[in-house]
């Protein structure tokens, strides 16, 4: 398993845009809509096989009959991202998806099959819509066919050096992800009463670069 994707969210996808504009100096393009979530993103390569996403609500579209992915109807997450965008949430890749859910000693949520444009996969998304540890423990996707769909999105020079996990409670998130066979995949460091997660990225002419 390797990390396919770390997220971004934001009320307003422009928004993201300038947020992640003004932490990395790069300008990440338009992905598409999913109308499983009434959600829209704009994607680019950040390394081999992985890529940041910015994510939001699509205004045009009418709400889904469950909760969105990443927490985008809770209250709290809302209350965040209104005061600024920021990370919500990792995605690992796996080609078992059903054997991650089964050894999970978390409620990972159903894995729920997806599309955005031609690209079709599955995803562990919670009935909450929250992932386990207020965001902290990965969903988990499963994609149908190859190649891996960053191949085809624009590299516009910061690679993911790190996932960074804060959490009032390290020791109980690191036993999670240790028992999903993942703890490698972050850096978990001791956190306030708030849980957050932060992602560090190299850039091109050198220097490390976060958003959080």
């Amino acid at each position: 398993m390797q990390i396919d994707h770390v997220t971004v969210g934001a009320t307003d996808l422009e928004a993201g845009a300038r947020f992640v504009r003004s932490k990395l100096d790069v300008d990440i393009p338009n992905g598409g809509k999913h109308p499983h979530m009434s959600t829209h993103n704009k994607v680019a390569r950040v390394g081999d096989g992985v890529f940041l996403e910015i994510i939001a609500i699509d205004p045009g579209a009418p709400p889904p009959p469950r909760p969105r992915w990443f927490g985008l109807d809770d209250p709290g997450q809302a209350a965040r991202l209104a005061g600024s965008p920021g990370p919500i949430g990792w995605v690992v890749r796996t080609a078992d998806i059903a054997a991650v859910q089964a050894r999970s000693p978390v409620d990972l949520g159903p894995a729920s099959s997806m599309s955005r444009g031609e690209l079709t996969w599955k995803l562990t998304i919670p009935d909450s819509g929250v992932q386990p540890f207020a965001g902290l423990v990965p969903a988990f996707i499963e994609w149908d066919g190859e190649p891996h769909p960053s191949v085809k999105m624009a590299f516009p020079g910061p690679r993911l050096k790190s996932v960074i996990l804060r959490h009032p409670r390290p020791k109980e998130l690191a036993s999670v992800l240790h028992a999903l066979g993942i703890s490698h995949l972050a850096d978990i460091e001791q956190g306030g009463d708030m849980p957050s997660l932060a992602f560090a990225f190299e850039r091109p002419g050198g220097g490390i670069a976060k958003i959080e």
